[in-house]
């Protein structure tokens, strides 16, 4: 059932997304009076699961979830259409237009996948808000996995800034750790004094490989008292936190660890008559408590951590909307240029379709499902836009170049750059796909 959701999920964003930037083509070209012969979500190679005509254009939905198109009259496109283009040229056509409009048609895809994006995280932050866990919450500091005690993380250090930057969502700390151009400075409290790190770019890109930002960090449950629940803990009250025990006997003595850690403690020594170092207003005193045969002190213990919650009105949820789709597009930029360079390796990294459907949640939750479209929604804008022959910045870039220059490229360049694109798009779907295969059933 779960994989279930996430198709479900999958299919509708991609529909949502595909379709809307293909509509963005269509609209600006009918603007311009071009004509417009297909309208399609997903590619329809020998049949179409549904289509029907109105006026000269065929609307339909494909049964190749691959992406979408528009077929515009007298351009040279995915369809290398030559007979149409052999034709005389009609004042309806793409070819007719003056180069200006061409590329407007050509760019308007692009342009609408930033605006459903911007919209989407605008209705979001209206709607939900932003729910985050404050770094200025995190006073006990954190847990770090095996990964991040190789990168100089201690258990306990609470993460100060990051080159020079104050920390406050704890979910941008591992944005910012792995998506880098070079070193990264990490400033942490440690036992009470600031403490500098430096995280060298090789380690972090091998961090980064390895998948360590997987549970980087947690916070560290200290432990608080909520009730009492037990007569033999009656020196204990709401409020108090345990910071040290001392065992009977051995004298081991125990401080600085997280509620996980003092539990431990405590189901060693079950039985026993323990003494508490309690921290209470303020001040510390020692009381000792018997610990139960199953290793408890007979107390609930309290969360000290709640869920932070940043309201919008719908005029503050414009430039937030807008903010937010900024870091996403600033940080999905940068994130490219990551895997272009061949010593990072990033490129191992590239996933197809199974990968992007499995970043949505097992469980249907409108909040998540709009934030994942949106950001889908930037990263079609950002790879339609990359000037390669065959998506709309190939296009672009041949029609700008026009513009600039006053000389039309020939139809037979534009033919043979076609073919390139086409051949280059095709060996990109089946290398991330090829390691979507490898990695959730070969490897």
């Amino acid at each position: 059932m779960e994989i279930l959701i996430k198709i479900l999920q999958f299919f509708l964003c991609f529909t949502i997304i595909v379709g809307l930037h293909e509509l963005g083509h269509f609209l600006v070209a009918r603007l311009f009076k071009i004509r417009v012969e297909k309208f399609y979500i997903f590619f329809d190679p020998w049949f179409s699961l549904f289509k029907f005509k109105r006026g000269e254009t065929e609307y339909g939905i494909g049964w190749l979830p691959l992406g979408g198109y528009v077929k515009i009259a007298g351009m040279i496109d995915e369809s290398m259409d030559k007979e149409q283009l052999a034709q005389p040229v009609r004042a309806d056509e793409f070819r007719a237009k003056p180069a200006w409009q061409r590329f407007l048609v050509m760019i308007a895809g692009v342009v609408v996948n930033l605006v459903t994006a911007v919209a989407i995280y605008c209705a979001v932050c209206y709607t939900w808000g932003d729910a985050y866990f404050s770094n200025e919450d995190a006073r006990w500091g954190y847990t770090f996995n095996e990964a991040g005690h190789r990168l100089g993380f201690e258990d306990g250090d609470r993460i100060l800034a990051i080159d020079g930057e104050p920390v406050d969502d704890i979910r941008q700390i591992v944005n910012d750790l792995i998506i880098t151009e070079g070193d990264r400075r990490v400033s942490v409290n440690r036992r009470g004094s600031r403490t500098e790190l430096l995280l060298p770019f090789e380690e972090l890109i091998a961090f980064r490989r390895d998948k360590g930002y997987e549970a980087l960090l947690t916070l560290r449950m200290p432990f608080l008292i909520d009730s009492v629940v037990a007569p033999t803990a009656a020196a204990l009250q709401r409020g108090d936190e345990i910071v040290g025990i001392t065992a009977p006997g051995s004298e081991e003595y125990c401080e600085g660890l997280d509620f996980s850690g003092y539990k431990a403690f405590l189901q060693r020594h079950a039985g026993d008559t323990v003494r508490l170092e309690v921290l209470r207003g303020g001040t510390t005193f020692e009381t000792p408590v018997p610990v139960s045969a199953e290793g408890l002190l007979g107390v609930i213990s309290a969360s000290p951590y709640t869920l932070r919650t940043q309201r919008y009105t719908l005029f503050e949820a414009i430039p937030a909307g807008f903010r937010k789709a900024g870091r996403v597009l600033a940080s999905y930029w940068e994130q490219l240029k990551l895997i272009v360079q061949p010593r990072t390796k990033m490129y191992e990294e590239l996933g197809g379709f199974i990968s992007i459907g499995s970043i949505f949640a097992p469980q249907w939750n409108w909040e998540d499902f709009w934030m994942k479209t949106a950001f889908l929604s930037i990263i079609l804008a950002v790879m339609n836009i990359i000037p390669i022959p065959g998506l709309d910045g190939g296009h672009a870039l041949f029609t700008l170049w026009e513009i600039v220059t006053g000389r039309k490229v020939s139809d037979r360049v534009l033919e043979a750059a076609q073919w390139v694109g086409l051949l280059l798009i095709l060996a990109l779907l089946l290398y991330v796909n090829g390691n979507d295969v490898y990695r959730f059933f070969l490897k």
